[in-house]
């Protein structure tokens, strides 16, 4: 009877270790190329939009995208802004990440990027909406979308912290 009781609790054990290393496989980070990390010059050009008193028609921007454990970083240097971005997904050198941005206690910028990784350059789509909630009730008031056309050239190399 204590030998079919060990047994079995070996195999719970077993079981429950061997649950988990399948469940935490290998994280979408880790499937980013590292020519993804480095300094970008980017150029978006407005293909669509609703809300043209809300979005440029062109931009030129400097991203630098940079990695600190698990948590992907993106600054840009000519507006002083900085976000951490979520990793959607990556197959490849296909990738989509969003990042959110808070302004004012009633706006949210939701901002989507899908690129395509050519060595120093990537093509791709941004989607942005920007939505207005009612400082009352929180419901949603207004709600601006565009998308953009962007293109990539990399500035300088990976910036990159592994751990």
């Amino acid at each position: 009877m204590l030998k079919k009781l060990l047994l079995f609790i070996i195999l719970i054990f077993g079981i429950s270790v061997s649950a988990e290393v399948i469940q935490a496989g290998i994280s979408k980070i880790d499937m980013l190329p590292d020519t993804f990390f480095g300094t970008w010059r980017v150029v978006a050009k407005v293909e669509k939009t609703s809300g043209k008193t809300h979005f440029k028609e062109n931009t030129t921007d400097i991203w630098n995208l940079s990695r600190q454990g698990d948590v992907i970083n993106l600054n840009n240097p000519f507006t002083g802004a900085s976000a951490s971005v979520k990793l959607d997904y990556v197959e490849g050198n296909v990738i989509r990440f969003t990042k959110t941005g808070k302004y004012d206690s009633n706006v949210v910028l939701v901002d989507t990027v899908d690129l395509k990784l050519q060595g120093d350059t990537f093509t791709g789509t941004n989607y942005l909406s920007l939505e207005t909630f009612s400082d009352i009730d929180n419901s949603l008031i207004r709600k601006d979308t565009a998308v953009y056309n962007l293109t990539g050239e990399k500035i300088s190399g990976a910036s990159i912290t592994k751990k």
